[in-house]
């Protein structure tokens, strides 16, 4: 059967099309490329080197494989651009990993600062079935542990930004709703603290010393260095006050 035949059966799964060339090495790249777009149009081959931990050399050579392959736009010296197929296998990736690392900490007993790691070698080897079931298990959770959006089974996300608490300059409540996972020991340090996403802080004092910050709900006052509170992400929190959830 020809492939141009429309009569035939359709894959609308890009990954499940390309799985006998596509690697993990690859899915890594597509992935890391789409978190280095959120801050600019285009992912630099330095940005790439720099998130990865490779060099400068091995990077340009996997863009260019990638390019051949139609996941990516890559022009030598401007770096590379997503295409349509490259986000959506990308999206794909993303959703293993945080629905993993939710699986993981929830029924598995892992801490919040380990599940990155592990998701890590996971993601790519899970079935489509596999990761149905732990999503239906979870009761089709938008939010990993640590608050980041998790991708619909179409490729949607969420772009919800927040404000890095080290940039807040003013006293006040805010409530965190996601906290980096890129950095393990910061991770470990921040749950020690009780800064998960939905916990409600309130701002006391800034100085050079770091944040003083209240956690609402528990009768003590903490303090955060700046080098930490760059990890957590808030918005202000709501006036209206919610109501005791029933025991």
């Amino acid at each position: 059967m020809s492939r141009s035949d429309p009569s035939g059966p359709r894959d609308d799964n890009p990954r499940r099309r390309l799985a006998d060339v596509l690697t993990p090495a690859m899915e890594d790249y597509l992935k890391t490329i789409y978190k280095l777009q959120g801050d600019s149009d285009r992912a630099t081959t330095i940005a790439i080197a720099q998130r990865m931990g490779i060099s400068p050399a091995s990077v340009t050579n996997m863009l260019r494989k990638l390019g051949d392959l139609g996941l990516i736009e890559y022009r030598p010296y401007q770096g590379a651009r997503l295409t349509p197929v490259g986000r959506r296998i990308a999206l794909e990736i993303i959703r293993h990993h945080r629905l993993l690392e939710l699986y993981l900490t929830e029924h598995i007993g892992f801490s919040w600062d380990q599940v990155d790691a592990e998701a890590e070698q996971l993601e790519h080897v899970i079935s489509e079935e596999f990761e149905e079931r732990i999503d239906r298990m979870l009761g089709h959770p938008r939010i990993d542990p640590h608050g980041a959006p998790i991708p619909t089974p179409e490729g949607h996300i969420s772009k919800t930004r927040y404000l890095p608490l080290s940039d807040v300059e003013r006293h006040g409540a805010v409530v965190v709703r996601r906290v980096s996972d890129r950095n393990a020991e910061a991770l470990r340090r921040l749950g020690q603290m009780g800064l998960f996403p939905g916990v409600r802080l309130l701002i006391r004092e800034r100085d050079i010393g770091g944040f003083q910050i209240q956690v609402e709900g528990e009768d003590r006052v903490q303090f955060l260095p700046l080098e930490l509170a760059h990890y957590v992400y808030v918005e202000p929190a709501s006036r209206r006050v919610e109501p005791p959830s029933e025991a």
